[in-house]
C-alpha cells in the first residue's frame, strides 16, 4: 500500500541508449561540436540526479499524504489553498520580496542554503527611485 508516496527506487524516467558523435579515437571532439553540445548528448550524470531534481516536489507530496492520513482530507486542501494565496500576495516593485509567509508554511525557514550565505548582488533586487520604477513596471516611462 504506498498511499500516493513517490517510490524509495529510483528509476530513470526514459531508458536509451545514448551515441555521442565520436572523433576518431574514440570521444566525442569539443572542438567540433562544443563542449556544451557534447555534455547534453552525454545525458544523465548519475541516477539520483531526477531524484534530487525533485526532492522538494516529492517532499511535499509526502507530508500531503502524510497529513491527509493523520487529520484528513481538509488539512492538505487548506494548506494548499494558503500557499496558493501566499504565491499571489503583491509587492510594490521597488520593494524587496522576502516570501517569508509561503516560506513559514513550506518549513522552509528553518533550513540554510546557499542562497541564505552566498547570495550574490546581482540576485538581489536593488532599490531605485519609487515612482520610477513604477512608472517603468506600469509601462508609463
Amino acid at each position: 500500500m504506498s498511499f500516493g508516496l513517490p517510490p524509495l527506487k529510483v528509476k530513470p524516467e526514459h531508458v536509451s541508449n545514448i551515441k555521442p558523435q565520436e572523433g576518431p579515437f574514440g570521444v566525442p571532439s569539443p572542438l567540433v561540436a562544443g563542449l556544451a553540445a557534447t555534455k547534453s548528448k552525454l545525458g544523465m550524470s548519475h541516477p539520483i540526479e531526477i531524484s534530487e531534481r525533485n526532492y522538494h516536489l516529492n517532499q511535499e507530496k509526502m507530508n500531503m499524504a502524510m497529513l491527509r492520513n493523520i487529520q484528513g482530507l481538509h488539512a492538505p486542501l487548506k494548506l494548499t489553498m494558503e500557499m496558493k494565496f501566499t504565491s499571489k500576495v503583491g509587492h510594490l516593485p521597488f520593494l524587496q520580496r522576502s516570501n517569508f509567509q509561503h516560506d513559514v508554511l513550506t518549513a522552509k525557514h528553518l533550513d540554510f542554503g546557499f542562497e541564505d550565505i552566498l547570495n550574490t548582488p546581482e540576485l538581489c533586487e536593488v532599490a531605485g527611485q519609487p515612482h520610477a520604477v513604477v512608472e517603468r513596471s506600469l509601462g508609463i516611462l
